[in-house]
């Protein structure tokens, strides 16, 4: 299967940023998108920003022109960079990726995983 691990989540004050990173591993054998999605207490998980392997990018509208999510050289990781963060974006954070794996030698997967989160909290 597949295992995602995010780190770069913690404290920062309103008007600071912060970047989260993901990386996949396993048996894969390819990613066809990834994705951060945040989940703040008492509220249903959310979309924040996706991006599928061909580059394209979509964001939640009240982070656009705020965050950036791009995907690292070897592809199997993607990166969230938080400017001027705001308290309303407290929330963990989780990552998501859709792609298939080598299930055996002979055959391929879909899997559909996810991180186990990273608290953003911003407060001053």
């Amino acid at each position: 299967q597949v295992q995602l691990v995010e780190s770069g989540g913690g404290l920062v004050q309103p008007g600071g940023s912060l970047r989260l990173s993901c990386a996949a591993s396993g048996s894969i054998f390819s990613i066809n998108a990834m994705a951060w999605y945040r989940q703040a207490p008492g509220k249903p998980r959310e979309l924040v920003a996706a991006i599928t392997s061909g580059g394209s990018t979509k964001y939640v509208d009240s982070v656009k022109g705020r965050f950036t999510i791009s995907r690292g050289n070897a592809k199997n990781t993607v990166y969230l960079q938080m400017n001027s963060l705001k308290p309303e974006d407290t929330a963990v954070y989780y990552c998501n990726a859709q792609g298939s794996y080598y299930s055996s030698s002979v055959s391929l997967t879909d899997f559909n995983s996810w991180g186990l989160g990273t608290q953003v909290t911003v407060s001053s």
